[in-house]
Formats: structure tokens, sequence, C-alpha cells
């Protein structure tokens, strides 16, 4: 992970070493040698993709000429990825979002005990037939839709029986296939609140500006530019709904036709286009992929 990056670009081995001196830890090295298995616990994966799109925008920027303030109209991204897109417009440091990063995943590691809660993708439901799958299925526990992906791809989170409930009864309401998720935590939900709390404490720490472009908030789904403000709805996303559709369809009420999404991984690219079928968008990861976009600013 990011290792092509790192050995073409001295740009990106720069923001690798960022990262690595502000978490105190060699996380370069395990993103590109692992064990997967440490890779994968959410205290590292998070400033770790945040790296990797970061590395990539700094190439564009320093070796490629890309201008954000000229070249784009907003940036945008999904759940840490939101840390990830304030960086790239200069909101806040490299090394603060990774430091802010790697507390948001303990924190929200922290939250909930292992074992007790649960995520899962209820695919073929839009938004409203999803959060009624998961009233039904809540029966006193929290489940809660947490993100809203676009192209009927709905994901719940909360306490795992309720999860594995709604799993078991989705298929009524018209779901084609619903999954249980592998992940950590029930990211997204009530049960996150008292990790909101220790990121409030976190964010008040740290020095936020106005980005060079606005971001689109996940919780609003709308620009937003002032630095107070994004605290804010930082802190509200960690218990929040992550209302990508929205996102994307509020860029192209803004008159966006094109997005680009920066770092690891297509999956972002691909909703774009099963949101909205005018909606263009392309994936920048590799050396190659980042030295053809530029050639087309």
């Amino acid at each position: 992970m990011g290792r092509e990056l790192h050995a073409a670009f001295a740009t990106a081995r720069d923001v690798f070493g960022d990262v690595d001196e502000a978490l105190k830890q060699n996380l370069s090295r395990l993103m590109f040698e692992g064990p997967e298995s440490e890779l994968v616990l959410t205290e590292n994966a998070q400033p770790a993709l945040m790296a990797v799109s970061l590395a990539a925008m700094r190439v564009m920027e320093r070796d490629g000429g890309l201008d954000l303030k000229r070249h784009a109209a907003f940036v945008a991204g999904h759940s840490l990825g939101e840390y990830s897109a304030l960086a790239a417009a200069h909101a806040v440091s490299v090394a603060d979002a990774a430091r802010l990063l790697k507390r948001r995943g303990r924190a929200m590691q922290r939250a909930v005990p292992v074992g007790l809660g649960a995520m899962a993708a209820l695919l073929g439901l839009e938004l409203d037939v999803a959060r009624a799958v998961a009233s039904e299925a809540a029966q006193g526990e929290v489940l809660e839709a947490a993100n809203d992906n676009g192209a009927g791809q709905v994901v719940v989170s909360g306490h795992r029986a309720a999860v594995e409930r709604a799993v078991a009864h989705a298929a009524t309401r018209g779901a084609k296939r619903a999954i249980m998720l592998p992940v950590s935590a029930p990211f997204h939900c009530a049960l996150m609140e008292p990790a909101a709390r220790e990121m409030q404490e976190a964010l008040a720490e740290v020095k936020f500006v106005e980005p060079v472009v606005p971001v689109v908030a996940n919780v609003t789904a709308s620009a937003v530019r002032d630095p107070a403000e994004i605290k804010e709805l930082l802190v509200q996303q960690v218990t929040g709904l992550v209302r990508w559709r929205e996102c994307v369809l509020y860029m192209k009420s803004q008159g966006v036709s094109a997005l680009v999404e920066v770092g690891s991984g297509r999956v972002l690219s691909g909703l774009a286009k099963r949101i909205d079928r005018e909606m263009t968008g392309q994936s920048l990861g590799a050396p190659a992929e980042i030295e053809a976009f530029l050639k087309t600013l």
C-alpha cells in the first residue's frame, strides 16, 4: 500500500516521512510490508489511507502543477476521507490529520467492546427503506443507517444482534443481498458517542484554517469553509450518517460533472457513476495514473 508512490516520487516520500514522524511510528513500513493483520486495525488503517491520498495529492501539486483553486470546485471524502479532503485543501496539516485519525481510530475502537457491535450492507434498498428495516430490527437496541453510499447501497450499524436481525429480514423488504461487514466496530451510529466526545477534545487542540476550496461535509451534504463549523461537523460525523449519495448529487447541482478519486482504491469513483450516470469518475493512485492525469490539466 503506497509503495509505488514512495518509490516513484521524492515528494511522496516526504509525506510518508511526515506521517511517520507525526505518529512516532514507522507506519510506512507497515503499509509497504505488513503484516496485514496489523495494518487493518482501525488506528493504523485510518492514517494509512490518508497518507496515500495526501502523498498523491502533494505529488500532483508540487511536481505536476495542480492548483486546487483553479482546477477543482470542491473536495470531499467518505468518513475518514473527510480528513484527507481537508488536508488536501490545506485546512489542516498532514501531520495533524494523521494524529487526529490515529486518535479517532483508537477512540472508535474503545467506544464499543469487541463483538458487541457490527455493520452490514443492505444492497438494493434506498435509504428510506433501509431505515425502516433498521427500525424494525432494532427491538430496543441501537441500529441506524450509517452510510448512504448510493445506487441502492446502504450500510447499517449498531448492536450485533440487531444488525443480524436486519440482515435476516432485509430480503422481505426487497433487498437483493444483505452482507455482514468485516469491521472492528459499529461506526457512524449512537454507540460511537464516547468517541465523538473524545474527538471534540482532540479537534479543539488542533488549528484549522479555511480550505482553499470548500469541503462537502458528510453529515450535511453541503459545502462548508468556516473552520469552527468544520470541526463541529467532524464531531457530528463520528455518530452521524455519511450522506455520500447526497454529497455527489450536491456537487452535481453546483455544476460538477467529473470527480477524481485520489489515493488507495476505486470505490468512490465507481459509486459516483452509479449515483448519476452523467457523472464521470476516475481514480488516481498509481504513478502512471497520476502522470497521465497531469497531462490533461
